[in-house]
């Protein structure tokens, strides 16, 4: 899913698989916000969106503490995406494929975001 034209300089995010598939949330995301009312729509796009940005001000960060922190904050909107998406499924508001191609989305996002954590433990 890189976009990246060949010999392109990338940024550290655009290195990171977490990174790309985060991306690939914030779109499943804005599509899904298109079903919603004003406040879970606010609410699901503000989340996904603020995955890519922690992501990628995490990989910015030099220090390994740092990242840390960044990658931490990263979970807490993606958990919070999740929650909205169960949300719209109970309610009926969205398609379940839509709902369980985001969540398997969210889940490899929330499982990278661990691992990458630890690594930098």
């Amino acid at each position: 899913m890189r976009h990246e034209p060949p010999g392109a300089t990338v940024l550290d995010a655009e290195r990171l698989d977490c990174y790309v598939v985060a991306l690939e949330l914030q779109v499943a995301a804005a599509a899904l916000a298109e079903r919603c009312d004003s406040v879970l729509r606010d609410q699901l796009r503000r989340a996904s969106l603020s995955v890519v940005l922690n992501l990628a001000e995490g990989a910015g960060r030099r220090s390994r503490a740092e990242k840390r922190r960044f990658y931490a904050i990263s979970r807490g909107p993606a958990t919070e995406c999740a929650a909205v998406v169960d949300v719209l499924r109970v309610r009926g508001l969205a398609p379940a494929d839509e709902c369980r191609r985001a969540r398997t989305l969210l889940v490899r996002i929330i499982q990278m975001l661990t691992k990458l954590d630890r690594s930098l433990a």
